[in-house]
């Protein structure tokens, strides 16, 4: 049987075919949800999901970048969705295609891949997957179970007060707007021998690994997984963010322990869309 993942987001819609863990067709829509009304982003995912569907297709899953009521499907205030503030979109999918369907927030999708992609045998016990984008998201997913919270809130650490601001300000793109960077273009410039950059990389690091003393003192994982476009960046600020992480997290043997992995797959966002 096919379940078909899906993951919305403010400038594509991206969908998945899922058969036995594996992304069997995967197909990237661009859409402009910002200028339409709630009706018409609905035609427009609808009519892409007919398109999507198989005979055997047996269950939607979908990743919505908001606070999601997971039980009834209900998604509040979306991301760069200006429309959906308050939309029952399970119950109106499952309308409109007599299918089950599974809603839940992006990150927690985007976690659930992650952990379909470690090996049977290598499964982690306790998975914290940090995405550093646009902004900080985080899923954590326990033993195979996603861990929600009340609310489908938890994990949102990077909105916790740091500094002047937040720690999403200093561990995501914002970060390097801030600075008067973008995030590609600085690392560009790094690779070209820009000292400015290599600073900025370095202290971004330093602010992140801060940001997994506060993980590890929430979670203590056994893993923790980057994912999002900063992530393919690693290399530039890997070295500081360990370095805070065994100078300020007091249990060293944790540290030791812990598994640091770098998951930036396409088909992460699909995959674990279709687990939920």
């Amino acid at each position: 049987m096919m379940t078909l993942g899906i993951d919305v987001g403010g400038t594509n819609l991206v969908f998945g075919q899922v058969r036995d863990g594996d992304v069997v067709r995967r197909v990237s829509t661009p859409w402009s949800p910002r200028e339409a009304d709630l009706q018409q982003t609905l035609d427009i995912l609808s009519e892409q999901i007919t398109r999507m569907l198989t005979p055997d297709t047996a269950k939607i899953g979908i990743g919505v970048p908001s606070v999601v009521d997971v039980e009834r499907g209900i998604v509040y205030d979306t991301a760069n969705i200006p429309s959906w503030t308050e939309v029952p979109l399970k119950e109106y999918l499952e309308a409109r295609f007599h299918l089950p369907v599974a809603v839940n927030n992006d990150a927690n999708c985007y976690a659930m891949g992650v952990y379909a992609g470690y090996p049977a045998d290598a499964k982690p016990g306790l998975l914290v997957v940090v995405t550093l984008g646009t902004g900080v998201g985080m899923g954590i997913v326990d033993r195979g179970r996603l861990i929600c919270g009340a609310n489908c809130g938890a994990g949102e650490l990077g909105a916790l007060p740091y500094k002047d601001a937040t720690l999403e300000a200093y561990c995501s793109k914002q970060y390097f707007t801030a600075a008067g960077w973008d995030s590609r273009e600085a690392a560009q410039a790094v690779r070209s021998g820009d000292p400015a950059a290599l600073r900025l990389f370095t202290d971004f690091g330093a602010h992140l690994g801060n940001l997994l003393c506060t993980v590890m003192f929430a979670y203590d994982p056994s893993h923790i997984a980057f994912g999002g476009g900063i992530a393919n960046n690693y290399p530039l600020f890997r070295a500081s963010m360990e370095e805070r992480l065994k100078r300020d997290f007091p249990y060293h043997k944790s540290v030791e322990r812990l598994r640091i992995d770098v998951c930036t797959a396409d088909d992460i966002p699909v995959l674990g869309a279709a687990m939920i």
